[in-house]
């Protein structure tokens, strides 16, 4: 039988129920871990990240409208934070540890991968892959051109919005194209929405 006193205590923040349930008591069954709370929302988040109380949260990156991200940083003591999310997305591996998470899982992955992740993170360790390495660098000037592109504004429209000329946005957008291969600016709004880029702090 585990002891209590011993084992890692282990709480997860996710929105979806099944998500949230099945997690928790597939985790309770392993050795050396113990549940100690679930939360679906930021506002109930608040209680665990006690350090006092819990050692390692589970956390999604899509809580409905808001995004687990806002719960990383801001210094202070936490528990260890491993993100948990339905997205295999570079941008948000490499964001989850620029803002201070301790691992990144996708929930595919196998249970064993998890609780290796929460294990190691309890021992003070990192838990990311190789993904982190490989995440466009988007400076802040070309996350607000690809944001004004996903609302569907011409190059003027941008400059002006900008404060730049319609030349440096061409520049801005010719870049773009070539570090990220794609080859127009429908295809580069899509690839934006879909890996979550603007979703990223």
């Amino acid at each position: 039988m585990t002891d209590p006193s011993t084992s890692i205590r282990v709480a997860i923040v996710d929105d979806h129920p099944v998500v949230r349930e099945g997690t928790a008591a597939l985790l309770h069954a392993q050795p050396g871990l113990r549940m100690v709370g679930a939360a679906a929302s930021l506002e109930e988040a608040a209680p665990l990240l006690d350090p006092d109380a819990v050692d390692v949260l589970l956390l999604d990156i899509r809580l409905g409208t808001d995004s687990g991200l806002t719960l990383l940083g801001g210094g202070g003591r936490r528990p260890a934070i491993v993100v948990l999310s339905a997205y295999d997305y570079p941008q948000y591996v490499a964001a989850s540890r620029r803002l201070g998470a301790s691992g990144f899982v996708v929930k595919t992955a196998p249970v064993a991968e998890l609780v290796d992740a929460i294990r190691r993170v309890a021992a003070g360790e990192l838990a990311f892959d190789h993904q982190c390495d490989v995440a466009p660098k988007l400076t802040g000037r070309e996350l607000q051109v690809v944001r004004l592109v996903v609302d569907g504004r011409s190059n003027d429209e941008i400059g002006a919005a900008l404060a730049i000329t319609t030349k440096t946005v061409e520049g801005h957008l010719r870049r773009l194209f070539d570090r990220l291969a794609v080859q127009s600016r429908t295809e580069l709004a899509t690839r934006a929405l879909r890996e979550g880029w603007l979703d990223v702090p």
